[in-house]
């Protein structure tokens, strides 16, 4: 299958979202043309702003797209462009119903699919965001893009309401992508399209189509914007406690391991993803590491993104390694050194070969991450 090249128009949606924005942001810096969609039009406006504060807004667009749930929502939004990167999808871990999540993430991604079945006659390829949580589980172990969760959609068609809300947010990422017979109990019913989500969806229309598609699976993806350090999404908020707020401050705490990602390569991957001819047909993890976790974002009023392998008490020796201090208004916790003596125990990892052989970034250090982090926090005052 062809690929993008400088010129073509690239179909961003949830654009003004956590990793969307640099994903925009590096393909305008290489040449491409973005169509953006976002939910509203201060929103947008937020976006204009921001990319002609750094020159480089003249091929961007936006269009509203309130409701992505909604039936044929993107069937104008695809017309003319050349691929599309789809982002728009909720995460956070306080939903009350499965369906709160579930929802918008398959009938948003189904959604996009029958939109460019429709009019998308120029689409060459179509990357997805999906997440390490469609491949991870709770027990220890090495996975890899051969790895499907299925312990979150199988405790949620099980408890329904009463399932965990992380295994909630799992599940409604590994249904995005994959698509089963699920029984949604919030809904009650068994929903067309949680029986047709992005693999199964290509696959049953693959005669239809001219574009191909590929995956990507990184850690704790978050899309949001940020004014102040309540507003944080999920992951970030996270990290800020652990590593500037030090809460928690527990030993067994810091001796917790997760996996990271800069934002900064996540955008990468999208982008290289739509550029490869090798990543067409694909399902790739992004990762730094082990679990996965979100930071980062010199990008005003954007969050970074990570995920790579860590235990706790690393970032808070990373931060402290840091002369002279990035955030100097803190007093930032040393935590317990002694957690790093002797050899790391990393409870979740994942086999990045297919990343390395198709991809090959190079990811950003958690020195690096962590240094840039921090001394945005100082710049907003946080």
């Amino acid at each position: 299958m062809p690929t993008i090249s400088k010129g073509d128009k690239v179909l961003v949606t949830g654009a003004n979202g956590y990793i969307a924005m640099w994903v925009t942001r590096l393909l305008l810096e290489r040449g491409y043309a973005v169509r953006g969609t976002v939910r509203s039009e201060d929103k947008a406006q937020f976006m204009k702003n921001y990319f002609n504060g750094i020159g480089i807004a003249e091929k961007l667009e936006t269009v509203v797209v309130e409701d992505i749930i909604k039936d044929r929502v993107f069937d104008e939004a695809v017309k003319g462009v050349d691929a599309i990167a789809h982002m728009a999808s909720p995460f956070h871990i306080h939903a009350k119903e499965p369906s709160e999540l579930i929802g918008p993430a398959v009938q948003g991604t189904v959604g996009i699919l029958k939109s460019t079945v429709k009019n998308g006659q120029n689409v060459k390829r179509i990357a997805i965001t999906s997440s390490a949580a469609a491949i991870m589980s709770d027990k220890p172990g090495i996975f890899s893009e051969a790895d499907w969760n299925i312990v979150s959609t199988k405790e949620v068609e099980e408890k329904g309401s009463d399932a965990s809300p992380v295994h909630m947010y799992r599940a409604s990422k590994t249904l995005a992508e994959k698509g089963m017979n699920l029984y949604c109990v919030a809904l009650k019913t068994v929903h067309d399209n949680l029986l047709a989500a992005a693999w199964e969806y290509h696959e049953r229309h693959k005669n239809e189509v001219t574009w191909d598609l590929t995956t990507l699976n990184p850690p704790y993806p978050a899309i949001h914007d940020v004014s102040s350090v309540a507003r944080l999404n999920t992951s970030l908020k996270m990290w800020y406690n652990h590593v500037v707020a030090g809460n928690p401050s527990s030993k067994d705490a810091l001796s917790d391991s997760e996996s990271w990602v800069d934002v900064r390569d996540i955008a990468l991957a999208h982008v290289l993803a739509l550029e490869k001819s090798e990543a067409a047909g694909e399902r790739i993890v992004i990762t730094e590491g082990i679990y996965t976790l979100v930071i980062y974002f010199p990008c005003p009023g954007v969050d970074h993104l990570f995920a790579g392998g860590y235990i706790w008490q690393e970032w808070l020796a990373a931060a402290n390694s840091l002369t002279p201090s990035p955030i100097p208004s803190h007093n930032l916790p040393v935590g317990y050194p002694e957690i790093l003596d002797g050899e790391p125990v990393s409870k979740i990892r994942y086999n990045k070969s297919k990343e390395e052989r198709i991809l090959g970034i190079k990811f950003h250090t958690k020195v690096e991450t962590t240094k840039d982090t921090l001394e945005d926090f100082a710049t907003r005052g946080w």
